[in-house]
């Protein structure tokens, strides 16, 4: 069994060049300044890292089911992200633990 935890709060992305020095160094990687970019439990993330959820590899009772993306700290455990459909400009994140 998965568990999921999240306020399911929607929250605006930031684009690569509205963040901090400090930010930028850590997506040294990233070159396009519209990438979309958020905060996280005090780390940045890029989306590009997140492999995208395809739903039909899961059975409807799955939780991953409604999310659309993940990044996996480890084996058991990540961060989930769905992006908001109607506004592609917000997101809800979520820690995963299995």
């Amino acid at each position: 069994m998965l568990n999921i935890i999240s306020n399911y709060h929607w929250r605006q992305f930031e684009y690569f060049f509205e963040l901090s020095e400090k930010d930028k160094s850590e997506l040294d990687w990233v070159k396009d300044d519209t990438t979309l970019c958020f905060h996280y439990r005090g780390n940045v993330y890029s989306l590009d890292e997140f492999m995208r959820i395809d739903k039909r590899q899961f059975d409807n009772n799955d939780e991953f089911q409604n999310w659309d993306g993940y990044n996996s700290d480890s084996f058991f455990s990540g961060i989930l992200i769905k992006i908001n459909p109607e506004d592609n400009d917000y997101y809800q994140v979520a820690t995963y633990i299995g």
